[in-house]
């Protein structure tokens, strides 16, 4: 069954999810998994795509966009809208909605940052796991 694991930054974090989910890509990638970031649109998927290459000095992360980039040679893809296809490790989820596609994945990281609507849609999308039954983990982060 997908473990959910919400990441939630503090009031008055210097980051926003989108540099939290670049750290979230970064881990998952060093320890060898496959990462899927789902955006909520194509400008949103660029800027993730451009936020991956310049989030910290010296790091590189083998990533593109999903569609364009070749999956067997990029680990971490960024996509919206469509289905995953094969893609079933890591999802880091960055849409308001819930994913239609989620439950194929091994784990799901929604981050959380202090934006009333970003909270707003993601209590709504911890009700929905928890309805549902999945295992749901919670890291509140320091600043």
């Amino acid at each position: 069954m997908t473990k959910i694991s919400f990441y939630i930054l503090p009031d008055g974090a210097r980051s926003n999810r989108y540099t939290l989910a670049c750290r979230l890509a970064d881990k998952a990638y060093q320890q060898g998994h496959r990462v899927f970031v789902h955006t909520r649109s194509m400008d949103e998927a660029r800027h993730m795509d451009r936020l991956l290459w310049t989030f910290r000095d010296g790091s590189f992360i083998p990533h593109g966009l999903h569609g364009k980039a070749d999956p067997t040679q990029t680990p971490v893809l960024i996509g919206h809208g469509e289905d995953a296809e094969d893609e079933h490790e890591i999802l880091i989820n960055l849409s308001p909605e819930t994913p239609g596609f989620f439950s194929r994945f091994e784990r799901v990281a929604e981050p959380i940052d202090q934006d009333a609507e970003v909270r707003k849609n993601g209590r709504l999308r911890y009700r929905f796991y928890k309805d549902r039954g999945y295992p749901l983990e919670t890291h509140n982060l320091s600043s």
